[in-house]
């Protein structure tokens, strides 16, 4: 009975390969979909790894710096540095922002760190490693920049000295990493208009600009002219030192939410990227449900159109067993052009896609598990009309 649905498949081969394409094409998309998530969240893990971290410092009652606005005393730093378990504490600021490259905006987090301290791009590709104390950046291969290139964040211009990878936001975002006091600037300082506006706002106020106190008023514009914030503190938690107890110790004397990598993977995960994934989820299903009516359609009109043929199979004795396994065999066949497709062109594609896409053995597995119980369910339509034919219509009764 394999060489009677091969033969078919044959009669009307054409057809069926071009089904199976546009089935592959569809199972592709599956793949991707479900590519682009297990990608986020391996993009996430990354992020975390690569800040050189095992605490994040941010301000009390906030969820912490990638997922909503966080602000800490530039100062702060120091006294971590005194409780017990901390080895290292460095401050870090992250801004999306768009950075010019000659004439092209790119949207992307800038981030401020301290060289040599967590927070630092751990893993280059290209060119080498902030070494100025201004104006050099280190940029993520998919900003789409080069060594060598000058970039413009905000009112000054910077070198891009090194090139990393896998170091996005969240959002998807490639990072540029710049020296802390360049990124406060950019974030916390205002320009030259609006610092001339706010001066005269100030020395306008007649609570604040008092003639018999001498020296209030330029304290007062230094106050709002200086970046004094950051967003966040990574720390690093001591040999033999666990990251749970430093954590609870630092929430404890130091009025500051601190929270552990573990913590941090789960804010990016079950928070940030849960809603993404429900996207993705219904994606997936609606793309299940279109591909099973597909290979139902097709099935089945294949089946409509070799009635006659059936019912002279039933009436030289055929059993209704042996017809049946010959349309799930076609389908199941179609499956199978169609997985073969479908894994080849994300394997293709995937590459080409702004986010990460991350294929792991075992979704092309449970993939091909899926498609060939789709492909089984889908002939059930075109089996039940089979079965239904009467013998006498090979003889045109």
């Amino acid at each position: 009975m394999i060489s009677l649905a091969g033969r078919d498949i044959l009669h009307s081969w054409s057809k069926f390969v071009l089904t199976g394409l546009g089935l592959g094409l569809l199972i592709g998309v599956t793949f991707t979909m479900a590519g682009v998530y297990r990608g986020m969240v391996d993009d996430a893990k990354v992020l975390l790894n690569n800040s050189g971290a095992d605490l994040w410092v941010v301000q009390k009652d906030t969820l912490g710096p990638y997922a909503e606005p966080s602000s800490v005393h530039d100062d702060v730093y120091r006294s971590l540095l005194g409780i017990p378990g901390v080895a290292q504490a460095a401050n870090v600021t992250y801004l999306t922002m768009q950075v010019r490259l000659g004439e092209t905006d790119v949207r992307a987090m800038v981030v401020g760190f301290v060289p040599g301290e967590p927070g630092e791009p751990r893993y280059l590709i290209a060119g080498r490693r902030v070494t100025r104390s201004h104006y050099e950046a280190v940029a993520d291969v998919n900003a789409g920049f080069a060594v060598g290139d000058r970039i413009r964040i905000r009112r000054h211009d910077y070198t891009v000295v090194g090139l990393t990878r896998r170091m996005v936001s969240s959002g998807g975002d490639p990072m540029v990493f710049i020296p802390l006091k360049d990124a406060q600037e950019a974030q916390f300082l205002k320009d030259n208009d609006a610092i001339v506006n706010e001066r005269a706002r100030t020395a306008g106020n007649p609570a604040l600009n008092r003639p018999g106190v001498p020296g209030l008023l330029d304290a007062i514009e230094a106050s709002q002219t200086s970046g004094r914030t950051v967003n966040a503190v990574l720390v690093r938690v001591a040999m033999g030192h666990d990251p749970e107890r430093v954590a609870a110790e630092l929430r404890r004397w130091k009025h500051v939410e601190a929270y552990t990598r573990a913590q941090m993977e789960d804010i990016l995960i079950a928070k940030l990227i849960a809603t993404a994934s429900k996207q993705i989820g219904m994606f997936l299903v609606i793309l299940t449900i279109v591909s099973a009516a597909i290979v139902a359609f097709i099935i089945y009109t294949m089946t409509l159109g070799k009635i006659r043929e059936i019912a002279v199979l039933k009436l030289i004795g055929t059993h209704n067993s042996t017809i049946a396994s010959m349309i799930l065999q076609q389908a199941l066949w179609l499956g199978v052009i169609g997985f073969a497709v479908g894994k080849i062109a994300a394997t293709i594609w995937g590459p080409a896609f702004p986010r990460y896409v991350l294929l792991e053995p075992w979704d092309a597995v449970v993939g091909f598990g899926i498609v060939m119980l789709v492909c089984v369910l889908a002939s059930t339509l075109a089996i039940r009309a089979a079965l239904r034919v009467d013998p006498a219509a090979a003889i045109g009764g």
